[in-house]
């Protein structure tokens, strides 16, 4: 089929580029030039991995192009997809400002019937305004419909997401929408929830917020763990043994981040004032999280009367791993809070270095390696779980610092690899291990 996809960003390029892949014609429209120009080159502006060499082979193929010219990259399209950002809001709800602004460039250069599929995360009932707006604008004289095409990719592995997810949703009030977005995704070979436009609008934030909340869960089980003397790897695996849990998104940590949790429960809170229903649940969700992000300082501030003039190496920056993701990142307070309390720090990540530097206090300085982090500190703290920091041996640790003293966010290492290693580890939810 025919297909423009506006917006390529994260959501947009990565369905753009998979639905090439597929066969289809897509043409992907975006208002930076700047960024039409390095995606018509066959470079990507997000890191995201097999993202850029699915890009190039779809170029080379004519299946993909990119424009910033709304008339030509709408003609004698059959779907729309919206794929703008939907950031938050200073009550917490989504901002629509881009799609509006999408939808009014519809309105004024669409020339043929098609169907308007959103894929940006939207408040229940979008689409519906989605429709309206765009039938109050029109220049000339068309047929739209509305559908509702909910991505759940995790960043870092979105195309392998894409095409080895565990199921596509789409929702519309129109049958015939339904059947051209069915034909569309058929070739992903996956299982096709059909709904109703609400229900698929629905599905998405139910979906994070249930997932955020996991999160959460298992972080107050980790530090309730800690203060009663049990151990967290034993409580999450004994509690994902039972079929009714299921042991994914039980791995304790410093909380989630990134583009999706944090702004999702946000906005279905306020989705839930708007209907006058109170969700505490989830309330304490939002709350649990911001406290666990900053617990590893906590944790510092416990250990060390002082962290004036402590060198601090901070591994990992993106709020996760195979990605250059900064957005809510845990490593923003972090490191924010060990600078006002006098610390040095110095930073490593593999990726999202350049991006940190325009978020980070500027006292953050930056290393090329995990050696080069570690040399001479007096604190280590993971606070990405990289496979290269993962993968570091605990015996780089104890050569390269001042006193191997490792606080991890991530629990990277079991504590039966931090005996007798010579490293002190401090992590979630498990007890303290001298490392002698």
């Amino acid at each position: 089929m025919d297909i423009a996809v506006i917006g390529t960003g994260y959501v947009g390029l990565v369905t753009g580029v998979c639905l090439s892949e597929l066969g289809h014609q897509v043409t992907c429209i975006d208002i930076d030039e700047r960024k039409v120009e390095m995606l018509e080159n066959g470079k990507s502006p997000i890191y995201e991995d097999g993202l850029e060499e699915l890009l190039v082979q779809n170029l080379q193929k004519g299946r993909v192009d990119f424009t910033t010219d709304y008339r030509k990259g709408l003609r004698n399209k059959q779907l729309v997809y919206l794929a703008v950002g939907t950031p938050q809001g200073d009550d917490g709800s989504a901002d629509l400002t881009y799609i509006e602004a999408a939808c009014r460039n519809i309105a004024e250069n669409l020339e043929n019937d098609t169907v308007i599929v959103t894929k940006s995360t939207v408040p229940v009932g979008t689409n519906e305004h989605i429709k309206e707006t765009i039938e109050a604008n029109l220049v000339h004289d068309v047929t739209i419909n509305v559908a509702s095409n909910p991505e759940f990719l995790r960043q870092g592995s979105a195309v392998h997401d894409t095409f080895h997810g565990d199921r596509i949703v789409i929702g519309s009030d129109d049958n015939e929408a339904l059947v051209m977005l069915e034909r569309v995704n058929e070739g992903f070979g996956l299982p096709i929830v059909k709904t109703d436009l609400r229900s698929a609008e629905m599905i998405k934030y139910a979906s994070n917020a249930f997932l955020a909340t996991k999160i959460s869960f298992i972080n107050e089980m980790a530090n309730l763990s800690e203060r009663i003397g049990a151990n967290i790897d034993h409580v999450a695996r004994g509690m994902g043994m039972d079929n009714r849990i299921g042991g994914s998104f039980l791995n304790a940590g410093i909380g989630y981040g990134g583009s999706c949790f944090p702004k999702d429960t946000r906005a279905i809170i306020s989705i839930g004032k708007e209907a006058d229903y109170d969700m505490p649940i989830l309330e304490n969700v939002v709350d649990a999280n911001e406290r666990q992000r900053v617990i590893i300082v906590e944790k510092l501030l416990t250990r060390f009367s002082s962290l004036n003039g402590k060198r601090v190496a901070v591994l990992g920056l993106a709020f996760k791993p195979n990605t250059d993701d900064m957005r809510e990142a845990p490593s923003i307070e972090v490191t924010g809070k060990l600078i006002e309390a006098g610390a040095e720090v110095t930073a490593y990540d593999p990726v999202a270095a350049d991006n940190a530097k325009t978020i980070l206090p500027d006292q953050v300085r930056y290393a090329g390696s995990v050696e080069e982090a570690l040399q001479h500190a007096d604190i280590a703290i993971i606070l990405t779980e990289w496979k290269e920091i993962k993968e570091f041996p605990l015996a780089g640790y104890r050569d390269r610092m001042n006193e191997a003293i490792l606080f991890d966010g991530r629990n990277c290492f079991t504590l039966d690899e931090v005996r007798g290693s010579g490293v002190e580890y401090h992590s979630i939810g498990r007890p303290v291990v001298n490392g002698k």
